[in-house]
């Protein structure tokens, strides 16, 4: 049976890592020339390869050891996005204030993480504990707690009618690899490199 590893992909090979968002978009070419354009998904879906972090043979063990307690694409971990992985801008601090994720209605104590790219709304599944700052209506605030394996704010108490809730985080998303076998390579003593792993995003 499948199942989600709550642990990480070193760092490392997240930092050499090459990919991104993609998106799904059915075209037709019509008889005028026109296009009709539909998407049959509801949100992106991100897609990386981190054969290009594998620089050493020590490197290509640590690859191996974590597939294979994967068991390659059965069980899916957390993998850090070099490109997307704050709640703000890269160059940025995280801020309570940096997304929205909700208003409070008096009675509602659980609010999910997300983050906004234009009109867009990403759940955010993964965030990193500890890394979590919450505000109601710009104060920020302490009184939550966060599942990070399932990406929920919970407050101590239902926030007020109308209370603007934000929040500001690191987070990871959720992968596994795409791949059923390695393909690595010895090119010198000591030194090594895998040629492709791709990993794609869990989507729940």
């Amino acid at each position: 049976m499948s199942a989600f590893h709550e642990v990480s992909l070193p760092l490392p090979f997240a930092l050499g890592a090459s990919g991104g968002p993609e998106r799904r978009v059915d075209i037709v070419a019509l008889a005028s020339g026109r296009e009709a354009r539909n998407t049959p998904w509801a949100q992106g879906r991100r897609r990386y390869d981190i054969g290009g972090a594998v620089r050493t043979q020590d490197e290509l063990h640590a690859l191996i050891a974590f597939f294979e307690a994967r068991r390659g694409r059965l069980h899916g971990f957390r993998f850090r996005d070099p490109f997307d992985w704050k709640s703000c801008a890269p160059s940025q601090a995280v801020s309570a204030l940096d997304q929205t994720i909700g208003v409070g209605d008096g009675a509602a104590v659980t609010f999910p993480l997300v983050k906004t790219y234009g009109d867009y709304a990403r759940a955010i599944v993964k965030p990193i504990a500890g890394s979590v700052r919450v505000a109601i209506d710009g104060e920020e605030t302490s009184a939550f707690g966060v599942d990070a394996a399932a990406g929920v704010v919970t407050f101590g108490a239902p926030p007020a009618i109308g209370a603007a809730l934000c929040a500001g985080y690191l987070f990871e998303t959720p992968v596994r690899f795409d791949v059923e076998r390695l393909e690595l390579s010895l090119d010198a003593f000591g030194a090594g490199r895998a040629l492709s792993v791709p990993l794609i995003e869990i989507i729940s």
